[in-house]
């Protein structure tokens, strides 16, 4: 099983942000990455730089966005360019 999770080191322990039910007696292992900016040190600005680029979308995601999020159809069709 490979799940990945957010979490927030408090000084002593891991919080989850979301549920983990992981199986008793089982060994995981666990690999800690930096996503953002410290909480106290960071505003709006510094999270949304900081997850600049992280997203793998389609070019005209912002265009059609109501065909992305909704199923509406396009309303411009693709040209190649």
């Amino acid at each position: 099983m490979n799940k990945t999770l957010t979490v927030v080191f408090d000084g002593h322990v891991f919080h989850p942000d979301s549920p983990l039910n992981p199986e008793p007696n089982t060994r995981y292992v666990v690999t800690i990455q930096d996503i953002l900016p410290p909480v106290a040190a960071c505003n709006a600005w510094d999270i949304l730089e900081a997850l600049t680029g992280t997203l793998e979308a389609p070019r005209d995601w912002a265009s059609e966005h109501d065909h992305y999020l909704y199923g509406t159809s396009k309303r411009q069709h693709e040209t190649t360019v």
